[in-house]
């Protein structure tokens, strides 16, 4: 039992001897308090003027959102257009993070007088109700309520997602008319010279197709135009997302949609054209003349995909081989 107290208090001198041989600690000053920098979410912090000025833009936006979609999305020239819209939102939402710090207060005379013009071009469209035009200058009156929000440096480091978000709207019908019709005339030449060529009972003068004893016209649908529209906006996403860094492969890849929207559309003619004369004019004119134009789609989309692969490899391929040579000189 002595022992046992002896170890314990033999223990607890060479404790005592061990903490007076350390140094004496030095009382610390206290410390202010300081609260911790607050975290920085996605969303910018708006005020109260902020938020009814986002009111009065959705006033000027939905409305007029909604008039384009009824008109046009549900139709070859806007199919592509919800598609458009879902990514083009997704873009803006993933570079928000990395361009919020550039959040600028633009002049109020510079802000308040492109929204001023364009809010006027957009009373007068708006009442004209041409839906092309609405859309575009809708469009510009946002991006000028933008611009009062964050500024032309934040704008400008959004300048794709922006400008990609234009193809929403629709074009003009004049413009469509004076693109298509040259192309129209190409693409029904084409289609009856090698039908002719095949034997086939085919003539036809500009845009007419006489097959046969069934006669054709070939609308603008037909011509390639939507094809360009809606492969050049999907292409331009996909070159953004996969190749935004190299320049010069994404304007390869861009200039190749055209060739390949009027090629599609070349083949999908053709099958109308036999379609109408083994299986009748409400044939081709029913489902199968809306399967066509999808199936053709999908396999224009599919052909760019591949392009882009091979040219991948291609490159590749050059740049082993310019190693090699390098490693052999």
């Amino acid at each position: 039992m002595d022992n046992a107290v002896l170890g314990r208090q033999g223990s607890l001198g060479r404790a005592h001897e061990a903490r007076s041989d350390a140094v004496p600690e030095t009382p610390s000053k206290p410390q202010p308090m300081v609260s911790p920098p607050a975290r920085r979410g996605i969303l910018p912090n708006f005020r109260l003027p902020d938020l009814v000025f986002l009111l009065g833009l959705a006033a000027v936006v939905l409305p007029t959102m909604i008039f384009v979609a009824s008109e046009t999305w549900s139709g070859e020239e806007g199919a592509h257009a919800p598609i458009v819209l879902m990514t083009g939102i997704w873009l803006v939402w993933a570079k928000w993070p990395s361009v919020r710090q550039y959040v600028s207060t633009p002049p109020a005379w510079l802000s308040g007088s492109a929204i001023a013009v364009m809010l006027a071009l957009f009373v007068f469209t708006r009442i004209t109700q041409i839906v092309e035009v609405e859309g575009f200058v809708m469009y510009g009156a946002a991006l000028a309520c933008v611009f009062a929000l964050v500024g032309g440096k934040v704008m400008r480091l959004l300048a794709f997602p922006l400008i990609y978000l234009a193809f929403v709207f629709p074009l003009p019908e004049t413009i469509i008319y004076a693109i298509t019709m040259p192309l129209k005339i190409a693409i029904s030449e084409s289609a009856i010279a090698l039908l002719k060529a095949l034997g086939y009972p085919i003539g036809g003068t500009g845009v007419t197709i006489q097959i046969g004893q069934y006669q054709l016209l070939v609308a603008a649908a037909c011509s390639g135009l939507n094809s360009i529209v809606s492969l050049s906006a999907l292409t331009t996403f996909y070159i953004y997302v996969r190749h935004s860094d190299n320049l010069r492969y994404a304007a390869i890849l861009l200039l190749a949609v055209l060739p390949v929207a009027i090629a599609a559309n070349f083949f999908r003619v053709l099958i109308l054209i036999l379609l109408t004369y083994h299986a009748g004019e409400a044939t081709a004119q029913g489902f199968m003349h809306d399967l066509a134009g999808i199936f053709m789609f999908a396999n224009a989309l599919l052909l760019i995909f591949l392009l882009d692969m091979v040219l991948q490899k291609i490159g590749a391929r050059r740049k082993r081989d310019a190693a090699a040579q390098g490693a052999t000189a």
